[in-house]
């Protein structure tokens, strides 16, 4: 009853033809106007009833949603099906890495989805970490063969020797190359007396070695020699290197293709 006195009052005063909104405010003027006398419960039973009548129209305005297309979606998972199937077959890890981690006194980190990779051990009082990351495949069709080609097959990485009380110590930029002989190069070497001053991006790097005495890159050589660097540790670092990223790769397609199969 409470209803019909709304609308009909409502069609009278603001006439057939005018908006449904202007409608609508007045049927919410007239709604709490009337809820003095109907009471709080025969409003709300009022409006409930009301509500089915003027949601039509609000659905007709809404926008209708847009299906996903997954042709394309479809194709990139069976290709990469393939792909996974094919990179498993073919991986094999080197011997050299297993090799050196059942004999090594260094520990090594690595934790999947991170690019870095680190081995660390201790000497005494100190902390030694060699830190490095992984390396795309060299393809040698890409390249003329040379000294271009060396230099893509080097290794960028890292020796810190850190005081595990007092944060300072010394970090060696280094390079592995070919060769049998020496299979590292040093760049440069930097002195830290914090861990502020190690990570600091703006703190100094050192003189470039080649430029120091001879003796003193001789003594800072054999130095990195007492701590565990040697020819075996970038044997380890090239192919580890390798073999990170085709684990990353192939761990890459595994989560792209889950994804886009849900």
């Amino acid at each position: 009853a409470i209803l019909a006195q709304v609308l009909a009052r409502a069609g009278a005063s603001r006439g057939a033809s005018r908006h449904h909104t202007s409608a609508f405010h007045f049927f919410s003027e007239e709604m709490f106007a009337l809820a003095r006398t109907a009471g709080r419960h025969g409003l709300v039973a009022a409006f409930h009833r009301a509500v089915p009548a003027i949601a039509p129209s609000a659905r007709a305005l809404a926008p209708k949603a847009r299906g996903f297309s997954g042709a394309a979606a479809g194709k990139i998972v069976k290709v990469m099906t393939s792909e996974i199937k094919h990179e498993e077959e073919q991986y094999e890890q080197a011997k050299e890495i297993k090799a050196f981690l059942a004999k090594s006194d260094f520990k090594l980190v690595d934790t999947m989805g991170d690019v870095n990779m680190a081995l660390e051990r201790e000497v005494g009082d100190k902390v030694v970490r060699i830190e490095w990351q992984l390396t795309s495949p060299f393809n040698p069709d890409m390249e003329a063969e040379g000294e271009k080609a060396v230099d893509q097959e080097a290794t960028d990485f890292s020796v810190t020797v850190e005081n595990k009380s007092k944060g300072s110590g010394v970090a060696f930029y280094c390079s592995t190359q070919t060769g049998e002989d020496h299979r590292y190069v040093i760049g440069n070497v930097k002195a830290f007396s914090s861990a502020e001053e190690k990570d600091g991006v703006s703190s100094y790097n050192g003189p470039e070695f080649e430029d120091i005495d001879d003796k003193l890159q001789e003594a800072l050589d054999e130095y990195l020699a007492e701590i565990g660097m040697n020819n075996e540790v970038c044997d380890f670092i090239d192919a580890s290197a390798l073999d990170k990223e085709q684990r990353e790769y192939l761990r890459w397609l595994k989560i792209t293709k889950d994804f886009l199969s849900s």
